[in-house]
Parts: structure tokens; C-alpha cells; sequence
């Protein structure tokens, strides 16, 4: 039986993994920084609920007590996150973009991701067969954000925290050989998360995902994909 955790998985992106995951047998742990939101959201499902804030240390600690108690973890699926947007849902720009703000984003985006990679390093090392999957975007790609107009997104903190989170990708996967981590991209995606203004379903979205929490011991590490294949970095 494979045991997965996902953060921020009481709704959208995160819960719809969990769900395709119970369906392919694997145990699923349902992180939610809302205590009772998350309770609520793995009964809809099957799932267990755990409570986890990334952004507090005692949090995120306690979850990988509890999980470890409970047997320990084979898949970590890193996709609690944040973007900054302003008034009438607008992404906010290069002129306002704050040292704040880009704090803010970064506190979770990638020291988050981090925190719960240091907590549950040690779990996955005794897995057979560890996985992490680190949500990432395709406004994460230098190569592709160089060549859109500055109006198609000129958000400046989402884009450079997933960047981030791409290269924490790389190198936790070249100093970590055994287990498969590898950064995913879901998709222009409908969620809460960009104001439900994406184009594709939870269900189009959580497929790549679900695929990259699957892959054997044979299977790529430190790479960036999205349904398609590779994307540049």
C-alpha cells in the first residue's frame, strides 16, 4: 500500500489529486491548514485529514510525528501555495510588487515546500519507493516567460518563487538519488487560487500530477513537466 501526503488538499488542485490517488489505491494523507475544513474534506473523500500549516514549523513537525506514527510516508506531493493578486482579482505588477509581497509568496511558495521536505526527508528515506512532486507552473520557465508579452502575466513573485522552486527540484533530486523528485506543471487551471479564472478542469490539472506521484524507481528525477512532456527551464 502506498501512503501519500498532499499539502493544501481541502480543495481544488489538491483535493482532486486525492481523490484520483484513493482511486488508484494509494492511502492518502489530506494536509489543510483549516483544521475542520480538512476533517470535512477527507470524509467527502476517504481520506485522512491532517492538519498542516508550511508556513509554521510546530505544524508541519507535528504532521510528520503523527504520520510517522502511523506508519510512514511513500509519496510527498508539495502543492499547498499562493499568488498575489489585488483589487478585482487583478495580478499585481512590477510597479507594486513589494519586498512584502514578494516575502509573502516566497514564505510559502518555496520555504514552505522546503520546510516540509526537511520534515519528511527522513519518512520518505525508508520508503522502497519514495516520491516528491512539487507543484510548480509554466510561468516558472525562463525560457518560456521571455518570450510572452508583459501583459499576458506580469505577475513578478508567483513566477519567481516557482523558478525557485525548480531549481530546490534539481538539487534535492541530485543530492537524493533514490527517490524520484520532480516539478510538474497542472495547467492554466480553475481554482481558488487564480480566482477561478483558468481555463482547464481540476480533473485536466491533477492529471500530470497523480502521473508523477506514480512513477517507479526507474522513472525520471529532477525533471519539469507538464501532460505533454519536458518544458525548459
Amino acid at each position: 500500500m502506498t501512503t501519500t501526503l498532499i499539502t493544501g488538499a481541502n480543495k481544488g488542485l489538491g483535493f482532486e489529486t486525492a481523490r484520483q490517488l484513493l482511486e488508484a489505491g494509494h492511502t492518502v494523507y489530506l494536509g489543510s491548514r483549516d483544521a475542520e475544513r480538512g476533517r470535512l474534506a477527507a470524509a467527502q473523500l476517504g481520506a485522512r485529514s491532517i492538519q498542516l500549516d508550511i508556513t509554521d514549523d510546530a505544524s508541519v513537525l507535528a504532521a510528520a510525528k503523527a504520520i510517522e506514527a502511523d506508519g510512514g510516508l511513500d509519496v510527498l506531493i508539495n502543492n499547498a501555495g499562493v499568488e498575489e493578486r489585488g483589487a478585482a482579482n487583478a495580478v499585481i505588477g512590477p510597479a507594486d510588487v513589494t519586498a512584502d509581497l514578494m516575502r509573502e509568496t516566497f514564505e510559502t511558495n518555496v520555504f514552505g515546500t522546503v520546510r516540509v521536505l526537511h520534515a519528511f526527508l527522513p519518512l520518505l528515506a525508508r520508503s522502497a519507493a519514495p516520491v516528491v512532486v512539487n507543484l510548480s507552473s509554466g510561468l516558472a520557465s525562463l525560457t518560456r516567460v521571455a518570450g510572452i508579452p508583459a501583459h499576458v502575466y506580469p505577475g513578478v513573485a508567483y513566477p519567481a518563487s516557482k523558478t525557485a522552486v525548480n531549481m530546490v527540484t534539481v538539487q534535492y533530486a541530485k543530492a537524493f538519488p533514490n527517490m524520484r523528485i520532480n516539478a510538474v506543471e497542472p495547467g492554466f487551471t480553475k481554482t481558488d487560487l487564480n480566482g477561478n479564472t483558468g481555463i482547464q478542469t481540476v480533473e485536466q490539472g491533477a492529471e500530470i500530477i497523480v502521473r508523477m506521484a506514480q512513477v517507479g524507481p526507474d522513472g525520471p528525477t529532477g525533471g519539469y513537466f507538464d501532460a505533454e512532456g519536458t518544458l525548459p527551464w
